[in-house]
């Protein structure tokens, strides 16, 4: 019996330093909770859209202005925070992610003669229009695969949301902040630093983005009245480098 009780208790030190050496060595790439830093460069498309009605005094019966082919180039920087929680099962893996960056995206037309629009029915000129992205932010599911040990490969699904300044400069500036949102798929690949930190991983890859149409209402009036209803869709594509760190498991916890 006695034997039997060394037996157990060899057991059960052996899981325990073999559970030891696991954590020692750290986490697989982006396994259990973890937080990092992204930074790269977007760029897309904006295709606008503007409809005019009749006004009182507008002379005409309205119309559409739209770019059906191409669009208005978008480019920039992004940086920002991440955070998940991952499970690894054997060579496949399963989690969840947030991200918030802030952008400084953007597209810009100028003019050289002045452009004439109506605002409360006073005439305005403006030679400038630009758009802005100045941060998006969403969660995804990811799901993947470890090459190796210490390389993994995912793709992630979900919905980001980004704040958009419009505006005008000319007579008499004007400016809206609207917010598109819609489905964003992306993927990456992990990778674990072991030479610093066991835990520490450097990510790289790519999210695109679809904003689906998102209206901009404020900015003028057609001149004689009419309504003018302004809208833009398009898309966006990120490329991001960036660090994260696993720190916590909760199959620790059990």
């Amino acid at each position: 019996m006695r034997q039997v009780r060394l037996i157990i208790a060899a057991v059960a030190m052996l899981g325990v330093v073999s559970s030891s050496t696991a954590y020692a060595d750290g986490f697989a790439p982006a396994e259990g909770l973890y937080i990092g830093g992204l930074a790269g460069g977007g760029s897309g498309i904006v295709q606008p859209k503007v409809t005019t009605s009749t006004g009182p005094s507008s002379g005409d019966d309205g119309g559409t202005f739209q770019a059906t082919e191409g669009g208005l180039g978008l480019f920039g920087g992004e940086g920002g925070v991440v955070a998940g929680y991952g499970y690894k099962m054997g060579d496949v893996y399963a989690g969840i992610e947030g991200e918030w960056l802030a952008s400084d995206v953007e597209f810009k037309l100028t003019s050289s003669v002045n452009v004439l629009v109506s605002n409360g029915g006073a005439d305005e000129t403006f030679t400038e229009v630009s758009a802005k992205k100045t941060w998006s932010g969403g969660m995804f599911g990811r799901l993947g695969f470890y090459i190796n040990p210490t390389t993994l490969f995912s793709i992630k699904g979900g919905v980001l949301v980004s704040e958009f300044d419009v505006a005008y400069v000319g007579s008499a500036s004007q400016s809206e902040t609207y917010y598109a949102g819609g489905p964003a798929v992306g993927l990456s690949m992990d990778s674990t630093i072991s030479a610093i930190d066991p835990n520490l991983n450097l990510r790289i890859g790519g999210v695109y983005t679809d904003f689906l149409t998102a209206s901009v209402q404020g900015i003028g009036t057609e001149k004689g009245g009419g309504d003018v209803d302004s809208s833009v869709t398009g898309d966006s594509l990120s490329a991001r480098v960036g660090l994260t760190y696993s720190f916590f498991d909760i199959n620790s916890l059990f």
